[in-house]
């Protein structure tokens, strides 16, 4: 058993996962003095290349769209911050919530699902793409950081929130089964507290946050959302704390009160969940019947109907469509070209995909390529591949 952390927390619930009993990493390493294992993993994505590059791939809208749209890297940070309060009311450990957070759209390719349903078209005769199970390869095999191991060296712990990000995986993809015969993650049960956590900030922050980029981006206005459930009531409070609010603040003011709500809901039934499982310790979070972190009925019936109405009025806005169908195109085109020719990929890659086109191995290190671009670096390397004119 590890020595507790000097980092650790003043308080944990019996229920939150313990510095002292992690499972620990696939490479051993000594610990640290300072910092917990967890706050080790957050530091340890922080720093790493694929999250720098959130910065520039899509959430909804392409990058250069606009300055103020959120992208993956933004959008990352929100759901860390709603992550770590939900975790502090709790008492769970902060530290991994917010690694969790943080690391949870690192398999994410250029241009948003456009981007991810090109790859998995492009992958089906492979086993098809998904971005969770391509974040863990990103944290497990293809950060390049340490002369000791590939990946990041993450923790049991945080490896298996990442794997679980939506509870249990009955039919895993191939990499994570690959992985999962590497250390065992407990596929078939539910992740801790921390990683449920994460995961529902995840919701939180995409449902509140594209209602306001879509009345940024005049998708929408106020009055559009005014039938919505909770959206109607954060909107009215927002109209009555201060007469004639210009646009900006009308919106500002009412996405803060639905986050509110949203949290507030989610702490009460989490809550309510928690005290009737009675649960001695993480285990039993683990081997519960159902997540223990979660919204009312509701609520969750609310939010289903706040994402009906994004899927109808944003993401398959025509403008959004065009965008879509253009990102999509140009990321199976870029996977064609590459998989048929992997002596077009630059140096590592190419020694990589070795010389044989179309061949599965060639498939997985084409998009492992891809699924590590920037929207502007898919965009120019298109450019570079297909104009006679831009020197390659």
């Amino acid at each position: 058993m590890r020595p507790p952390s000097l980092a650790a927390p003043s308080f944990l619930a019996p229920w939150a996962v313990r510095p002292e009993t992690s499972r620990g990493r696939l490479h051993p390493e000594p610990e640290s003095p300072t910092r917990s294992p967890w706050q080790r993993d957050r530091d340890r994505v922080i720093h790493s290349s694929a999250f720098r590059t959130l910065q520039y791939k899509t959430q909804v809208f392409v990058n250069h769209e606009g300055d103020f749209f959120r992208t993956r890297l933004t959008h990352s940070l929100e759901v860390a911050q709603i992550a770590r309060s939900i975790a502090r009311a709790l008492g769970l450990d902060e530290d991994l919530a917010e690694a969790l957070a943080l690391a949870h759209d690192l398999g994410h390719p250029p241009f948003g699902h456009a981007g991810e349903d090109a790859l998995a078209a492009m992958n089906k005769p492979f086993g098809g793409f998904d971005h969770n199970a391509q974040a863990l390869r990103v944290v497990t095999r293809l950060e390049g950081r340490y002369a000791a191991f590939d990946g990041l060296n993450l923790t049991w712990e945080t490896l298996e929130g990442m794997a679980k990000h939506n509870g249990p995986v009955h039919k895993p993809p191939p990499y994570l089964a690959e992985y999962d015969q590497v250390l065992k993650l407990d596929l078939a049960s539910y992740p801790s507290a921390e990683a449920q956590v994460a995961a529902m900030a995840d919701d939180i922050a995409y449902h509140s946050h594209d209602l306001d980029d879509g009345m940024r981006a005049e998708l929408f206005g106020p009055d559009d959302i005014a039938h919505l459930p909770v959206v109607s009531e954060a909107l009215e409070a927002a109209r009555r704390s201060g007469p004639d609010l210009p646009p900006p603040r009308l919106r500002h003011e009412t996405i803060r009160r639905v986050i509110d709500a949203l949290v507030v809901d989610l702490l009460e039934e989490t809550r309510r969940r928690i005290t009737a499982l009675d649960p001695a310790g993480v285990d039993a979070i683990r081997h519960a019947r159902r997540p223990v972190v979660g919204f009312s009925p509701a609520m969750a019936e609310a939010n289903a109907v706040i994402k009906d109405f994004l899927r109808a009025r944003m993401y398959h806005h025509w403008r959004v469509n065009r965008m879509t169908s253009k990102a999509r195109k140009l990321t199976e085109a870029l996977f064609r070209l590459l998989h048929a020719e992997p002596a077009l990929l630059p140096g590592e890659w190419r020694a990589r995909a070795g010389e044989a086109g179309g061949s599965p191995r060639a498939a997985l290190i084409v998009t492992d390529y891809i699924a590590g671009m920037t929207d502007r670096f898919a965009l120019d390397e298109y450019r570079r591949l297909t104009d006679l004119a831009i020197p390659g």
